[in-house]
């Protein structure tokens, strides 16, 4: 996918006119409709303006700053306006209300069958169109769990159409898009290769239907879709770096299920600059907060609260290997330096413009920031290709875990698939056992911090909070950063001060913050279209 891009210039062309909002009617004029299906390549130039947009790693990397993962300390990017309980209809702080790419794929599905047979195989135009379903799919999926009802529309609309929709249950929308992953899955192909990675796999819509089952208590079904994925024709595996999962020479490994593809200068991606440090040219854009921090277990395989040897004022000694692999703290080794965000002197000051609120950065994708440096993957971080993941294998075994513990069928598969993600040799956490989680309230705590350890970063967290229903508990008081004090540039050492974290912000929850406000632009458009409660 990436080395297409005649085919991403000729989509863009003939797909500019496409809006952000459902009365986007008429994607395409009468000229190109008339003449654009005639070859394959015709074909393949439509189906890659479809893949255009249908994800971006902004959403990825900063959705976790809606959660107790992180903050944004920029308002004018949305995302505190939304975490601290403030959005409404008129400034939802985030929008993801757009059916761009759903109708770009209607679009697609309504035409394709134009092109000749002669040009266009059915066994080909069959795996294209399961393809385009898969990204209408993939956006009523989101939709649906963040508006609830959304409409729900298959083919493009008329302005009058358009202007009289109303929105579909969210139990149609969901049932909808399970069906179609269903449907499509036998059509596309296990992986692909060359210039063809990239394209969505029968993985990659089973990993979805997985997680659409597990986010709406799908729990047997869950369970079967995930076996599925664990077994053959399907060959994936944990990539034994934890860290090096998300470094750039390592896209495309054996844990990566769906990604989002980029390529430097011309389809490239910018926000790993904003994740950076300030002392590294950063915005510090999304912060991970103490309460993530806390969520780390010791070495010992003990929360901080039960692990008597744990020191708060030495607190990020003897922890999860992979809160260093995600979050740049007080004192760690990075980059040839040690990451000084106390001292009065360093540009990473807590308070300083650019500098992260909490005192911690994100790490993940920024293991070495000079993977991106005038390499085959980025000039800089700000103009990057690599991929940014969407799914991974390791969420596949927790979705597993956690379907079969909220169903009631605790077994041996159980403690291997969470075992098998916390003994990454890179992580190698004690394991869990039915001695120390005998029964399903233990093992449901167990799980939920270890999705939180283990997808930290992801753009996970939310929906997280959203299904166990933990916003009061999650997204209300203070969100705290680190311990004041101070760092030893020569090695690293910590002088702590007790119970002085930053602050970097307050926040409240209601539970109408668990469905997200119909922003008010689309009701003035549509006034078929119904506010959602409390809004």
């Amino acid at each position: 996918m990436k080395k297409k891009l005649i085919y991403i210039l000729l989509a863009t062309a003939v797909l500019s006119s496409c809006k952000k909002d459902i009365l986007d009617t008429k994607p395409l004029d009468k000229y190109s409709n008339l003449t654009l299906w005639s070859s394959k390549a015709d074909a393949n130039a439509a189906l890659t303006g479809c893949y255009s947009g249908w994800e971006i790693g902004d959403n990825v990397i900063y959705d976790d700053c809606m959660s107790d993962n992180g903050i944004d300390q920029f308002p004018w990017e949305g995302y505190e306006t939304f975490a601290s309980g403030l959005a409404t209809p008129s400034d939802p702080g985030v929008n993801k209300y757009s059916y761009t790419t759903i109708q770009r794929c209607n679009w697609f599905l309504d035409n394709v069958d134009k092109v000749p047979a002669s040009s266009l195989d059915n066994t080909l135009k069959t795996r294209m169109k399961s393809e385009a379903r898969f990204l209408r799919a993939y956006k009523y999926a989101v939709l649906s769990q963040v508006y609830g009802d959304v409409p729900l529309t298959l083919h493009n609309l008329t302005a009058d159409e358009a202007n009289a929709i109303t929105r579909s249950p969210k139990t149609q929308i969901v049932d909808f898009v399970l069906q179609e992953l269903s449907s499509i899955a036998p059509s596309l192909p296990v992986s692909y290769s060359g210039s063809d990675i990239g394209r969505i796999t029968r993985g990659a819509a089973l990993a979805l239907k997985a997680r659409v089952e597990l986010f709406n208590a799908k729990y047997t079904d869950c369970i079967a879709t995930s076996q599925q994925l664990m077994t053959g024709p399907f060959n994936y595996s944990l990539f034994p770096d934890y860290e090096g999962i998300f470094r750039p020479q390592n896209s495309n490994n054996q844990e990566v299920i769906l990604d989002v593809q980029y390529l430097q200068n011309d389809n490239a991606e910018w926000v790993l600059g904003a994740a950076l440090p300030n002392s590294y040219g950063g915005w510090s854009s999304m912060a991970p907060t103490q309460s993530l921090v806390d969520a780390y277990e010791t070495k010992n395989g003990q929360t901080i609260q039960q692990d008597g040897s744990y020191n708060v004022l030495q607190p990020y000694t003897n922890r999860d290997p992979r809160l260093d692999a995600t979050v740049i703290h007080p004192g760690l080794s990075y980059m040839g330096a040690y990451f000084d965000p106390l001292s009065a002197n360093s540009s990473d000051l807590v308070g300083n413009n650019n500098a992260s609120p909490t005192g911690y950065n994100f790490k993940k994708y920024l293991a070495n920031i000079d993977d991106y440096n005038n390499t085959a993957y980025g000039t800089d971080v700000w103009n990057t290709g690599g991929s940014i993941i969407v799914i991974r294998y390791a969420e596949v075994l927790l979705g597993y875990a956690e379907a079969k513990i909220e169903a009631g069928q605790i077994d041996a598969s159980v403690y291997n698939a969470i075992n098998q993600v916390r003994q990454r040799p890179t992580v190698n956490m004690p394991a869990v056992t039915a001695t120390l989680y005998p029964d399903q309230a233990s093992l449901r705590t167990l799980i939920r911090r270890e999705r939180r350890a283990e997808l930290a970063g992801e753009g996970l967290r939310w929906y997280d909070i959203q299904r166990w229903k933990i916003g009061t508990q999650a997204l209300s008081g203070d969100v705290k950063g680190s311990l004041k004090g101070a760092v030893n540039a020569a090695n690293g050492a910590l002088t702590l001060t007790p119970n002085s974290n930053f602050v970097a912000g307050n926040r409240t929850f209601d539970s109408k913050n668990y469905l997200w406000p119909i922003p008010q632009k689309e009701i003035d458009i549509n006034h078929a279209l119904k506010q959602n409660p409390g809004y």
